[in-house]
C-alpha cells in the first residue's frame, strides 16, 4: 500500500483495496446470464418497454466494439460517444476504454438546447472516431458535415449488424495512470474544459461511491440523469460495472414529462441505489399525483443521493412528507457533494441520514460559523454534505493558502486518487487548478498535489456545509451574499416568480461600487400571461432587504427560458448576468 493509500485509510478508517481498470471487472462476470443493464423506453409506449443485455451479451458487444475501434485507432486516441440515453451508450463507452482509447463521453445531436457545448467539445478534442447507433446516425452525420468540427476518420453505429465477432480480440494493456476519458465540464460563459480522467481515478471513485453507500451485487442502480453528465456516468454506467448490480435507467426528457416513472422505477425494483438534483425531488413532490402514489413502495431504496446542485432543508422535508407513508425512508436520503474535476464523488452522507444546521447569517458574511436554533429568525440553513470517503477535504484560504480551522469558511480542497489529471491541453489552468500547495501543512497534511474546487464551505461537527462558489460570491460593503441565498428569498417573496428560475448576481458601477441584481422568470400559473413587473419587483425588493440588508440595484421579470442554465441544470449566474446587462 502507497503512502497515499495509507492516509487516506488512516484519516477515513477504510481500507483502500488495490484497483484494476473498470473494464476488466466488467469481463469477470462474462460468462453470466444475470441482467446488467436494462433501458427503459418510453417512446412508444407510455408504461415503457424494457430492453435488457446480460452481463454475458454485454461483454459481447463490448468486445465487438472495441475491435472495430481499434482498426482506425491506435491506444490513447479520442473515441466520442454520442449516441442516445440507451443501452448503446453503455456498449460505445466500455467499448471505448476496453479498446485503450480515451472515451469522450457526449450525447447525441437531438439534444438541441446544448448544441454549441457538444460542438466546442469535439473541436477541442478532435475525436478519431464519433460512436452512436444506427436510430442517430444520420443526425450525427450531419452535424459532422453542416459544422466547424475535425471530420472523424469513422462514424460508426454500434448496433450496425457489421459490429459482430471480436471473439479473438485482444484488450491492450492498461495502464492505471494514463487517460481513461474525458469528463467535459458544463461551463457558463467560455468553451467547457475536458478533465482528463485516468483509468485510476475512475476505478477509484467509482470504488469510493460504491463502497461508502454499501452497492453490492443484488443491488439495483434507478435513475435518468444523462451519461454525459459526470453524476449520471458514475451512477448508472460505471458502479453496476464494478460492482455487478442490475442497473435501469430511462432519459431524462422521460422523467420531465411523468416524474412518477422514477418513483415507479425505485418502486419496483429491490435495494436500490438512486440519485439525483435537487429540483428533481421538489418536482416529484410537486408533479405525481395521490393517485399515482397510492401503490407504490418506496421502503426498497437504500440510498438516493441529493447533490449537483444546493440541498434545500425544505426539500428533504417536503418529500419525506409525500412519499414518507409509502415507505420512504428519512436515513435513505443522501445528500452529496462532488465535481468533475474529482471524478464525481467527494463527500456523502452515511446511514444516519441528513444533517441540518441553522448558521448565523451575519456570522457567514463574515466567514464564520454560529450554529443557532432551527428557526431562528436571523439563521440561514444549510444540509451538510456528509464527509469524504477515502480521500481528504480540507477548507483552505484562498489567498492565504492555509487550512483554516473548523467552523471557518474557505474554499474546499480536495486530494486523492480520483482527482482528474487536469484539462486536456490547458496546461497552465491545469496547473493552478490540480497541483496547488498548502501553505504551512501538517504531518496529516499533503503539501501538495491538491484540487481547488472553487467552492467554498465549512466543516462544523465533522461534517462538509457547502455556502456558494467564489466566482459568484457577491461582496457588498465588505460582507459576503450567497446567490443562491438570496434566490431562494427572491422565489418566496411572490407567487408569480417561477420556482428554481432565479440567478442572482454581483453588479458594479464606478459611482457606486459592487451590488445585487436578480432575474427571475415568471410562473405560467401565475394566473395571467405577463404579470405585473412593478408589483413583482416591489415584493422581491423589501424581502431581500428585509432577509438580507441589501438594495437589489435591478431587477427583471422575465418570461420563462430565459435564465439560462448550464448542460447539468445549474443556473447559468454568469451567463444570465452577461444576457441581462445586453438587454
Amino acid at each position: 500500500m502507497s503512502l497515499a493509500q495509507r492516509r487516506y485509510s488512516a484519516e477515513t478508517g477504510t481500507h483502500v483495496p488495490e484497483l484494476r481498470p473498470l473494464t476488466s471487472y466488467l469481463f469477470d462476470r462474462a460468462g453470466s446470464a444475470r441482467r446488467a443493464f436494462t433501458f427503459v423506453d418510453y417512446s412508444g409506449d407510455r408504461d415503457g418497454v424494457e430492453h435488457t443485455l446480460s452481463w454475458a451479451e454485454l461483454a459481447d458487444r463490448v468486445r465487438a466494439t472495441a475491435a472495430a475501434i481499434t482498426q482506425v485507432t491506435s491506444p490513447g486516441q479520442r473515441v466520442a460517444i454520442l449516441a442516445p440515453q440507451d443501452l448503446n451508450y453503455v456498449v460505445g463507452f466500455l467499448g471505448a476504454l476496453h479498446a485503450g482509447t480515451v472515451a469522450v463521453p457526449l450525447f447525441a445531436p437531438e439534444v438541441s438546447q446544448h448544441g454549441g457545448r457538444l460542438v466546442n467539445a469535439l473541436a477541442d478534442c478532435a475525436p478519431e472516431v464519433w460512436l452512436t447507433s444506427e436510430s442517430a446516425l444520420e443526425a450525427v452525420r450531419s452535424l459532422a458535415e453542416s459544422n466547424p468540427v475535425p471530420m472523424p476518420k469513422q462514424i460508426l453505429a454500434v448496433d450496425a449488424p457489421e459490429i459482430v465477432g471480436g471473439a479473438d480480440f485482444v484488450a491492450p494493456d492498461l495502464d492505471l495512470d494514463e487517460p481513461a476519458y474525458l469528463q467535459y465540464t458544463s461551463g457558463s460563459t467560455r468553451a467547457p474544459a475536458g478533465a482528463v480522467i485516468t483509468h485510476r481515478a475512475a476505478v477509484s471513485n467509482t470504488w469510493q461511491g460504491s463502497s461508502a453507500f454499501g452497492v453490492e451485487a443484488d443491488w439495483t442502480c434507478a435513475g435518468w440523469i444523462p451519461f454525459f453528465h459526470d453524476m449520471g456516468l458514475i451512477q448508472l454506467l460505471c458502479i453496476p460495472a464494478l460492482t455487478g448490480a442490475h442497473s435501469v435507467f430511462m432519459t431524462p426528457f422521460n422523467f420531465i414529462m411523468r416524474p412518477a416513472r422514477w418513483l415507479r422505477q425505485m418502486s419496483s425494483h429491490p435495494n436500490v441505489f438512486a440519485a439525483a438534483p435537487n429540483f428533481a425531488f421538489e418536482y416529484a413532490v410537486r408533479k405525481v399525483k395521490e393517485a399515482d402514489r397510492a401503490d407504490l413502495d418506496l421502503s426498497g431504496i437504500r440510498a438516493v443521493i441529493n447533490g449537483s446542485e444546493p440541498v434545500r432543508s425544505g426539500t428533504i422535508e417536503a418529500f419525506l412528507e409525500a412519499f414518507g407513508p409509502h415507505g420512504f425512508q428519512a436515513a435513505a436520503h443522501r445528500p452529496s457533494y462532488g465535481l468533475a474535476e474529482a471524478t464525481v464523488f467527494v463527500t456523502n452522507t452515511r446511514e444516519d441520514g441528513p444533517t441540518v444546521t441553522a448558521f448565523d447569517r451575519a456570522a457567514l458574511a463574515e466567514d464564520r460559523a454560529t450554529a443557532l436554533p432551527r428557526g431562528s429568525a436571523d439563521a440561514l440553513e444549510l444540509v451538510a454534505a456528509g464527509r469524504p470517503h477515502a480521500q481528504l477535504v480540507r477548507i483552505v484560504h484562498p489567498e492565504e493558502r492555509t487550512v483554516r480551522p473548523d467552523g471557518a469558511v474557505g474554499e474546499i480542497w480536495v486530494h486523492g486518487p480520483n482527482v482528474a489529471r487536469g484539462y486536456w491541453q490547458q496546461p497552465e489552468r491545469s496547473a493552478e487548478t490540480f497541483d496547488a500547495t498548502i501553505s504551512g501543512a501538517d504531518e496529516d497534511t499533503p503539501a501538495t498535489g491538491w484540487l481547488r474546487t472553487g467552492d467554498l464551505g465549512l466543516v462544523h461537527d465533522g461534517l462538509l456545509y457547502i455556502t456558494g462558489r467564489i466566482k459568484d460570491l457577491i461582496i457588498i460593503d465588505g460582507k459576503n451574499h450567497y446567490p443562491q441565498d438570496i434566490e431562494a428569498t427572491v422565489q418566496d417573496a411572490h407567487p408569480a416568480i417561477r420556482r428554481d428560475h432565479v440567478a442572482a448576481f454581483a453588479v458594479t458601477s464606478s459611482t457606486a461600487g459592487e451590488g445585487a441584481a436578480v432575474v427571475a422568470e415568471f410562473s405560467r400559473k401565475a394566473g395571467s400571461a405577463t404579470p405585473d413587473e412593478d408589483e413583482v419587483a416591489r415584493a422581491v425588493r423589501r424581502a431581500v432587504s428585509a432577509k438580507h440588508d441589501v438594495k437589489l440595484r435591478g431587477f427583471r421579470l422575465v418570461p420563462p427560458g430565459s435564465v439560462l442554465r448550464t448542460s447539468s441544470g445549474k443556473i447559468a449566474r454568469a451567463a444570465t448576468k452577461q444576457r441581462f446587462w445586453e438587454e
